[in-house]
């Protein structure tokens, strides 16, 4: 029986964890070929064998995603092993959390690397594989929707404490999204964007749990935390698995028509 990815082959960062995990196992279950990628590799392996444990097809690539050639890279190897490119999701990031008068000007700019500069180079690197391959197809009558899905959050959209510079970022990659979808729907790109809530992830555990990225603690402080969720109108925290399912929808042909949205995840939450 035929899978809604069928032979669909897609990208998706930061998927050793949280999320990006759940949104490659999905893809993977849907028939997709995907390929794990993360900063560590020993996650991004687990999924990856995972993925292989239940007959799907998978390959890691790792690195920085804030680096130069990461986006050559990862496309090169992408298209190298499985011939094409279908799917593009950006997924990968954190948060280094300030009051503004004590934000240092590397805080302010890891946020915009990560959460915007990188998805930039990542779409503008995959536009062979969109754009030119859809002109063939085209010109054979061919109709094939591939999919860009970014990752935002709800302080982008109403901005945060303490996040100036993630909500800055993330209210960036809003205006990318719409700018690809504008630009690229007629090669029948869908680009779209997902608006996270609060949603559990080891950048929303408790703070003192005293995880790390980069050497900075992440998480919020375990008060703050339930005060956070207490507003929120249906009472918890969305999982891991309920976020994927919106990018998994982006990304399925039940969003062909789709294009340019921000799709809210956050349990009610618009404030």
């Amino acid at each position: 029986m035929s899978k809604m990815l069928d032979d669909q082959v897609a990208i998706v960062t930061g998927s050793g964890r949280g999320v990006g995990r759940e949104v490659a196992l999905m893809f993977a279950e849907h028939g997709a070929k995907v390929v794990v990628s993360d900063r560590d590799e020993a996650p991004a392996q687990q999924v990856v064998s995972a993925i292989r444990e239940q007959g799907g097809e998978a390959i890691m690539y790792c690195g920085d995603v804030t680096a130069s050639k990461f986006a050559k890279g990862i496309i090169e190897e992408t298209v190298s092993t499985f011939g094409r490119l279908d799917i593009l999701v950006n997924n990968a990031g954190y948060t280094s959390d300030a009051l503004i008068h004590k934000m240092s000007d590397e805080q302010f700019q890891a946020m915009l690397d990560i959460h915007l500069i990188a998805p930039f180079r990542l779409i503008r690197e995959a536009s062979p594989y969109f754009r030119d391959a859809a002109k063939k197809e085209m010109e054979q009558g061919i109709v094939h929707h591939r999919k860009i899905v970014n990752v935002s959050s709800v302080a982008g959209i109403s901005g945060n404490v303490g996040q100036a510079n993630y909500s800055s970022a993330k209210a960036g990659v809003v205006g990318l999204t719409k700018s690809v979808a504008k630009e690229w729907a007629g090669f029948n790109v869908n680009c779209n964007v997902v608006a996270f809530g609060f949603i559990d992830t080891r950048l929303t555990q408790p703070k003192e749990l005293g995880e790390t990225v980069d050497g900075v603690v992440v998480g919020i402080p375990e008060k703050v935390r339930n005060m956070f969720i207490e507003r929120i109108p249906q009472k918890r925290a969305g999982d891991a698995k309920e976020a994927a399912a919106g990018i998994f929808y982006l990304s399925s042909p039940l969003s062909n028509y789709v294009n340019g949205q921000v799709l809210h995840i956050n349990g009610g939450t618009y404030t």
